[in-house]
């Protein structure tokens, strides 16, 4: 293939959000424009109507904004009056903060294997991981992929357990026909530049249907008051701002087309990569609309970091998400866990360029890559 081909020529990202911004720029000026000329900076009209827009798109019956996806992590959790010495089930799989958040209020992370066809929890743990102390349960929604969580819910009602759902990568997808993040107690949600929904710079939000916990997350996230200056508990303040807000408002509109977007790349790579020989294709489950965040592959053999190199030498970046898995942190190897599944496939996942707009040729130009350094 001529390099000619390539939409985007020169080195290749995983992540191109330059048809996103270019697209939306008079937009997205004009929404900056008008909190500059409101002057209202800090939990103005848009935040308000972001958080009510965000409700709407998910059916829930209400939205808390905050400064970040780790914020809603740890808000939800003491929202749901998990504290010291309580574990919290969750995935070894995951970006740190999800283990993170259940350490920062002194909570104990138990972690649970994964699926090794969506690494996603593997359900079928659940129960063995199960205490006197448990008191809640953090499925994450890996790389837009939901989680299977019927058997999550079934057991958590059970045993009188929370369900707090990490969406940070998974904005827009579906379990069975709702959005997750829907499903659990809470639903915390990241809106971190790359994400599906992301802002242009930091940003989080915590959805329920529960009004107790509703009010909480609102006051935990100025300082634990209601009024101002009223300050009934320990708070934080994690407050998503104005020109964040205005920009998000300006994006929802576009999701499902971009998660679309994301869905059609995912084809065309399952098209071109089909049957290549030393790696393995995302699985989607039948009852997930997987919306892609990343397009993970596995490479066997121990051939992963060659294959790596040998895109890079191409000018095709990928990523590793994650190397490590979250109980072989440095911060985490006291606890003397093996999570054999998290472990190999560690060893073997590399994500691949996609964004909504990616064009065919440079993902043709990706796939061919890809079978000639594997020969």
């Amino acid at each position: 293939m001529d390099r000619r081909e390539i939409a985007v020529p020169g080195k290749i990202p995983v992540l191109d959000l330059s048809c996103e911004v270019q697209a939306l720029k008079p937009q997205i000026m004009s929404a900056i424009e008008s909190v500059l000329d409101r002057g209202v900076f800090i939990m103005g009209q848009n935040v308000k109507d972001f958080e009510r827009e965000v409700a709407e798109y998910l059916g829930m019956n209400d939205a808390v904004a905050l400064n970040s996806g780790t914020d809603a992590l740890v808000i939800a959790l003491l929202a749901c009056g998990i504290g010291a010495g309580d574990e919290v089930i969750t995935t070894p799989f995951t970006f740190f903060a999800t283990a993170e958040a259940i350490s920062r209020i002194g909570a104990i992370p138990v972690f649970v294997d994964i699926d090794p066809n969506t690494y996603n929890m593997d359900t079928n743990l659940l129960q063995a991981a199960l205490t006197e102390k448990t008191k809640a349960i953090i499925p994450v929604h890996l790389f837009g992929q939901s989680a299977d969580m019927d058997p999550i819910m079934e057991l958590a009602r059970l045993h009188h357990l929370k369900v707090i759902e990490d969406v940070a990568q998974a904005f827009g997808g579906e379990y069975k026909g709702r959005k997750v993040g829907t499903i659990g107690d809470m639903g915390c949600y990241s809106f971190f530049p790359s994400k599906n929904l992301g802002a242009y710079g930091d940003g989080g939000l915590v959805a329920t249907n529960d009004p107790d916990l509703a009010e909480q997350a609102v006051m935990l996230r100025a300082h634990g008051s209601k009024k101002k200056y009223y300050n009934e508990m320990i708070g934080f303040n994690s407050r998503l701002d104005e020109i964040q807000a205005a920009i998000l408002r300006v994006k929802l509109p576009y999701i499902d087309e971009w998660n679309e977007g994301r869905r059609q790349a995912a084809a065309r790579y399952r098209r071109l990569l089909g049957e290549c020989e030393g790696i393995v294709l995302p699985v989607e489950e039948q009852y997930s609309r997987h919306v892609y965040h990343q397009y993970t592959i596995r490479v066997r053999n121990g051939k992963r970091d060659e294959l790596q190199a040998k895109l890079l030498e191409e000018g095709i970046s990928t990523m590793i998400y994650y190397p490590l898995p979250v109980h072989r942190l440095p911060v985490y190897q006291s606890m003397n866990v093996s999570m054999p599944v998290a472990e190999r496939i560690s060893g073997e996942v590399l994500s691949l360029p996609i964004w909504p707009q990616i064009e065919e040729a440079t993902q043709r130009f990706v796939a061919k890559t890809i079978r000639a350094s594997l020969q």
